[in-house]
């Protein structure tokens, strides 16, 4: 009997992963009639043939729960298997691929024209099972094989010009580290770690007690920042209660560009500033500040502080970075990179912290396309006491942000707003069990 609810278990388990591929097929038909309704809609009203495809992406993106800035994307990969990769979508909806492994196939032919890409797709089959027990690293290679057979000059192109597209970024990590990243040509790359390795080699000869990695760590730190321990003049905003850096509490501080930080270890950080303040007082290296921002009592809001300027101060766009601390955008959490008047200033808006939010570039530039409205919620529209907006899209669909709260905050789980909200839930759950029902009890007199 266990081995045969096991197996009944494994069976729905395939079968419900069966059905999340079927679903992100339709989502991706339904992404691509919802383009070209939108495209004929904006078309008819006059709107340039170069602007038609504003804000569509990042409509779809949100009413996925994903940040506007990753629509393009999405809406790329619904165009991509819609109009150009059949079989890849067919086996899809059969449940050959999930949505990752398409999506795979579609990275590594996006720098072909339409007509090889459909040729790579109709090679590999898909459809026809030819993929199933695949790696990602052998569909990958399959596909980057097809594609090469197919148009070697565009994947040549392709490869000279990732070069031009090397960076660094910085990302949380758990456990107060970070994953600091470097995207190179693989001939830097290589040559970077094998310095890096060779000095950990040296050292650890040398009767170093460091790990390798540690080692190698270590100086990649030391050598970019040209400072002994990495430690520069450079300002980094810990924000915490005046608890927890003088009174021992636990409340835990946040780390803006990163996160929440434990007490423990935001007060460590200061007493290493201060103490490496100490030490190289006499260059001037290392400054430690402490800067204090104030909550309203209550509803644990920093205070506001205005201008009348067009372009916020620097020092109200610390006190927004402060507050906001990522992107204000729905489900974006990318860094800010610009500071944004929600109601805008050539309709009156103020340069205030109210009217003031975050915004990384793309959400930025989306808001900004027709049909799109942002506006400030008050606390009592909100139902909360944090600085809330409001986003509305052309199809009148509304989103709303909330700004993180701040260390120290007591979330208040019982007001109207999230009981509401947890209503609502319970009802939709109740009502899918009771269709689920239904759909079981139909299913033996279909049969």
């Amino acid at each position: 009997m266990a081995e045969q609810d096991g197996a009944r278990l494994i069976d729905e388990i395939r079968t419900l992963e069966d059905r999340k591929s079927a679903l992100a097929a339709r989502q991706a038909r339904l992404s691509v009639a919802f383009d070209q309704l939108q495209r004929r809609q904006k078309s008819d009203v006059g709107i340039p043939a170069d602007q038609l495809g504003a804000g569509i992406g990042a409509q779809i993106a949100l009413a996925r729960r994903e940040s506007p800035a990753k629509g393009n994307r999405l809406l790329g990969l619904a165009k991509a298997l819609v109009i150009e990769m059949p079989h890849t979508l067919a086996a899809l909806e059969a449940g050959q691929l999930n949505e990752w492994r398409a999506t795979l196939l579609v990275r590594e032919t996006a720098c072909l024209s339409s007509a090889d890409r459909c040729g790579v797709d109709e090679e590999l089959a898909p459809d026809a099972g030819t993929l199933a027990g695949v790696g990602d690293r052998a569909l990958v290679a399959a596909a980057r094989t097809a594609a090469y057979r197919r148009d070697p000059r565009s994947v040549t192109q392709r490869a000279a010009h990732a070069a031009t597209e090397r960076h660094v970024s910085l990302r949380p990590a758990p456990d107060t580290m970070c994953y600091l990243t470097a995207l190179l040509p693989v001939s830097a790359g290589v040559a970077v770690h094998a310095a890096l390795s060779r000095h950990a080699d040296s050292l650890r000869s040398g009767g170093d007690e460091r790990s390798r990695g540690q080692i190698m760590a270590d100086a990649l730190v030391e050598r970019i920042t040209v400072t002994p321990g990495g430690i520069t003049g450079i300002e980094i905003q810990l924000i915490m209660t005046d608890r927890t850096l003088f009174q021992g509490d636990s409340e835990p501080a946040r780390l803006p560009g990163y996160g929440v930080v434990p007490a423990g270890w935001a007060r460590d950080a200061v007493k290493e500033a201060a103490a490496m303040e100490g030490v190289f007082s006499a260059s001037n290296d290392v400054e430690a500040w402490l800067r204090r921002l104030y909550a309203a009592p209550g509803a644990r809001e920093l205070v506001a502080m205005d201008s009348r300027a067009r372009l916020f101060p620097a020092g109200l766009r610390r006190f927004i970075e402060a507050r906001d601390h990522t992107c204000r955008a729905p489900y974006c959490d990318a860094p800010v990179r610009h500071y944004d008047h929600i109601v805008p200033w050539h309709r009156g808006g103020p340069t205030t912290h109210g009217n003031g939010a975050g915004l990384c570039e793309a959400c930025n530039h989306t808001k900004e396309a027709p049909g799109w409205t942002v506006k400030p919620l008050g606390s009592r529209d909100a139902g909360r006491f944090r600085h809330t907006l409001e986003i509305r899209t052309p199809t009148d669909h509304s989103y709303r942000s909330t700004a993180p709260p701040l260390p120290g905050t007591q979330l208040d789980a019982s007001n109207a707003e999230a009981c509401r909200r947890r209503r609502e839930l319970r009802r939709s759950a109740k009502v899918r069990r009771r269709a689920r029902g239904v759909l079981a009890a139909e299913a033996p007199r279909a049969a």
